[in-house]
């Protein structure tokens, strides 16, 4: 029996992508210690506990979902609608908590840590967007307007469910991004991004001048065209960010020697240990410890777009690049903010900021990516 058991093992780890497993170790194993150094200030180890646990977790998930077959789940397409659904909707339930004005996190006594829905249905979202696609290019024509409508249809639904229930927009436009990658990749035609770009922009602008949005958000956008704005209240997190990244320099004032990381004023450098832990790795390792970072998320998603190339599937191929286009955004949203050239949205640096239900889904959506290169090989060596 444990001979049995051993031999799974082995060969659930030798048949999992090894090389995306230890870039994705590496970046989590950086991203605890900029998170032990960014919670310092606070004398709890819980942060970084936390963490630990959601990465070991992870892990987990990584070589389980590696060896699921896809296609067998995805013929349940519309239990899984259902549970995009369903699981959003927990968080009118007690169960649901609001944090920064949006009710996005399952939080309860029970749990071992918050959960934020949006992260774990993106997944779900990915995978039944890649079966409509390889669906409407097998029945229909990708380029036609009922395709289109269809495919705008689900985006638009999913955007808009999670933002009336969650408030949550960062959330929400990772699935925009996720939806534009994979719909490119598989031929939509140019002139429907054009035409959906112009549609959202004519929309944004008739919203901001009828006033029907927050003006809190339209701060967040006047303050990166100027940076004098308001410095002391909606820029003061973005001011902070630049200080810091500034005072690094290029090898940074040390590990655990940040001037605003190691304050033990929390309002120094906000959310250092989430949002803004780009800021922190500035701060105390420089423009070194950046391009780092830069670096280690640059190879995941190469690695992922390669893994997509090789598959045997289109709708493997799909899911795949919708997994890299997450990361794309978050990574160019979040270091953008931290930068102050994009406006806040609470959306984390993947792999790297505080936050297990994120680290936890990143591990899972790699966990596909894994899965999609072990049916792209030979069947002798499965």
């Amino acid at each position: 029996m444990f001979a049995k058991v051993k031999e799974l093992i082995v060969d659930v780890v030798q048949q999992a992508d090894l090389v995306l497993l230890a870039l994705c170790c590496a970046a989590s194993a950086f991203g605890l210690l900029m998170i032990a150094s960014a919670t310092r200030y606070t004398g709890s180890h819980q942060y970084v506990l936390v963490q630990l646990a959601a990465l070991f977790i992870g892990i987990f998930l990584y070589f389980i979902i590696s060896m699921v077959d896809l296609q067998p789940l995805l013929k349940k397409w519309k239990w899984l609608c259902l549970f995009n659904v369903g699981f959003i909707l927990l968080l009118l339930t007690p169960l649901g908590t609001e944090v920064g004005g949006n009710r996005a996190w399952l939080s309860a006594s029970w749990l071992p840590m918050n959960i934020q829905p949006a992260e774990i249905v993106k997944l779900t979202f990915i995978m039944l967007l890649a079966k409509q696609l390889v669906w409407l290019k097998d029945t229909r024509d990708l380029k036609s307007v009922s395709s289109v409508a269809l495919l705008a249809g689900h985006l638009l639904f999913m955007v808009g469910f999670i933002y009336v229930v969650s408030s949550d927009m960062g959330s929400a436009l990772v699935y925009v991004f996720a939806f534009l990658g994979m719909t490119f990749v598989a031929g939509v035609a140019l002139r429907w991004f054009a035409f959906g770009g112009a549609a959202a922009g004519i929309g944004f602008f008739l919203l901001w001048e009828k006033d029907k949005i927050p003006e809190y958000m339209k701060m967040r956008f006047r303050v990166l065209f100027n940076h004098d704005l308001d410095p002391l209240n909606i820029g003061w997190h973005q001011t902070r960010s630049l200080l810091a990244l500034g005072s690094g320099r290029f090898t940074g004032q040390g590990l655990f020697k940040g001037t605003q990381t190691q304050s033990e004023y929390s309002g120094s450098l906000p959310a250092r240990h989430t949002d803004f832990i780009f800021s922190v790795v500035g701060e105390e390792l420089g423009m070194v410890g950046c391009l780092f970072v830069i670096a280690l998320l640059a190879a995941i998603i190469i690695r992922c777009l390669v893994v997509a190339k090789n598959a045997n599937s289109r709708t493997d191929a799909y899911i795949c690049v919708g997994i890299a286009a997450v990361m794309i955004f978050q990574t160019v949203e979040n270091i953008g903010m931290c930068l102050f050239v994009m406006p806040v949205i609470g959306l984390t640096l993947p792999f790297f900021s505080y936050g297990g239900s994120s680290l936890v889904t990143m591990f899972a959506a790699m966990g596909l990516v894994s899965g999609v290169k072990k049916r792209a090989l030979p069947e002798w060596l499965r």
